[in-house]
């Protein structure tokens, strides 16, 4: 009875004191062209007062002591300004600019700093106001209200999230605003709220797995307590479900962005399928699932901002075969190329976009360098599918492929220009026929198509192209732009 009532002492008066969510700070950048939500804690019934920009908006804490004002949609600006929210206690936040907000969250790719990536640092003195807010790695197994932390008038140190976000302001000239969330070797699951289980088994599976796993939690309550936790601490953190969401983005909802930039998959491509016995660092959503969780995984994540149009943008995992390495171009082995058509299952929902990166990365390195063309082409995304700019911002999208005798036809959508990087004919295109024994084809270019023929195949009828785990392609717009991977076939994986 008495830690009831000290709890119930400290929660009232937790509550006494007007307080606002933690990404609002100084320097905070607020999302133009879209209501902005304001919200925070106070004395059950109290009045808010939120002023900014011209505008006021009040209302009343609720009996559980929860407040929240939208403001009304506003354009960009750069002038930073003071936002005041007042009660029985008065915050006052300075240089607040208005502009594009997005969070960058994944594993250990969009966590890849930005002195690792060349180029990337070289743009930075160039660059306008880009500001940045780090959401510490930690973990919880309930939902949080708070993160520890404070919007810092400098580039994300992460190289995909530096890079788009130099390379967006760039184009575009207003502040950009980049909340990077991110843990490295993390499952899609670890980002997951709880009530998914409901709809993904394998999610579930985890879950109660956690749930009876009295010696996983009782190392990691110990090393989030300790001053200094091990690697070993660490790694099993990260890879467990639904933790790394209850602490590192249930915070951050509903702070009003643009959308969301996942760099993530490398976990989940280590399971193309259901291993009864695998240990406990390797279970996770299998690739051949992968694309459904995803996509309910986007629409939970929709729900809890309250928009559906917030948009998110899907990096492709880029090349890597060590686990193929005697084949990488094989494209009947199991490789990245069947995680990366899981990603861009994110196509089927409107508000998306895949960013390819099919001619990046190394044959045996899952941490590539090569992260500045990566950022760049989610700046080109993100100005065509989300400002509604009128330019190409991605390579050669397959558009059909009609057999004909002994060729296949191929045709494109942004094919304009239709070439190849190295002045060589097209190569990582494979055909096959109902025998599904795959060859290596000869492509030509012809205008803005490409024929294909196989002397092993006298019928070809169906394609695959880069589909492999380090493929190497070739083929790009005028844009320089590289093709999209696919294949044509509905072979079973």
């Amino acid at each position: 009875m008495k830690t009831l009532i000290v709890l119930l002492c400290t929660l009232t008066l937790s509550h006494a004191k007007l307080t606002v969510a933690s990404l609002f700070t100084d320097h905070m950048v607020l999302q133009r062209d879209l209501d902005v939500p304001v919200w925070g804690w106070a004395k059950p019934g109290s009045k808010v007062k939120v002023t900014f920009s011209g505008q006021t908006k009040t209302t009343k804490a609720n009996a559980q002591g929860e407040w929240r004002v939208n403001l009304a949609p506003m354009a960009a600006s750069k002038n930073g300004k003071k936002l005041t929210i007042s009660g029985e206690n008065t915050l006052n936040f300075r240089d607040v600019v208005v502009g594009e907000v997005w969070i960058c969250s994944g594993q250990s790719n969009m966590k890849f700093g930005v002195k690792q990536a060349p180029g990337v640092a070289e743009m930075i003195p160039a660059a306008g106001d880009i500001r940045s807010f780090s959401v510490p790695r930690t973990v919880a197994y309930t939902e949080q209200k708070h993160v520890n932390s404070t919007w810092k008038k400098e580039v994300p140190d992460s190289a995909v999230a530096a890079s788009f976000a130099l390379f967006l302001e760039k184009n575009i000239d207003i502040p950009v605003g980049i909340i990077l969330s991110c843990w490295g070797s993390s499952s899609l699951e670890a980002w997951m709220p709880a009530d998914l289980a409901g709809l993904l088994p394998d999610f579930k599976d985890q879950l109660d797995y956690q749930k009876n796993d009295v010696a996983g939690r009782e190392r990691i309550e110990k090393a989030l307590t300790s001053k200094k936790r091990t690697m070993p601490d660490d790694i099993f953190m990260r890879r467990q479900p639904n933790i790394l969401w209850n602490a590192m983005i249930k915070p951050l909802a509903p702070y009003a962005c643009r959308g969301l930039v996942w760099y993530q998959g490398e976990r989940n491509a280590f399971n193309y399928s259901n291993l009864p016995k695998q240990p406990w660092y390797r279970r996770t959503i299998p690739v051949i699932r992968y694309g459904n969780a995803l996509n309910l995984w986007m629409q939970r994540y929709r729900k809890e901002w309250q928009r559906d149009d917030l948009h998110f943008m899907i990096v492709m995992l880029p090349g890597y075969a060590k686990n193929v390495i005697s084949k990488p171009q094989d494209p009947t082995k199991k490789s990245y190329a069947w995680m990366r058509e899981a990603q861009l299952t994110a196509l089927d929902l409107p508000n998306t976009s895949v960013a390819t990166t099919i001619d990046l990365g190394h044959l045996t390195n899952i941490h590539p360098n090569d992260k500045l063309p990566v950022g760049e082409r989610l700046a080109l995304l993100a100005r065509r599918d989300t400002l509604g700019q009128d330019i190409i911002a991605e390579g050669p999208v397959l558009k059909s492929a009609t057999p004909s005798g002994r060729s296949i036809e191929l045709t494109f959508t942004n094919s304009t220009g239709l070439t190849t990087k190295d002045g060589k004919a097209p190569h990582a295109f494979w055909v096959t026929d109902k025998t599904q024994k795959w060859h290596p084809a000869t492509a030509q270019i012809k205008g803005e198509t490409i024929t294909l023929t196989c002397s092993e195949i006298k019928k070809p009828l169906y394609v695959r192209y880069a589909f492999s785990g380090f493929p190497e392609p070739n083929l790009i717009n005028d844009q320089k732009l590289p093709a999209r991977p696919f294949r044509t076939d509905t072979f079973k994986k």
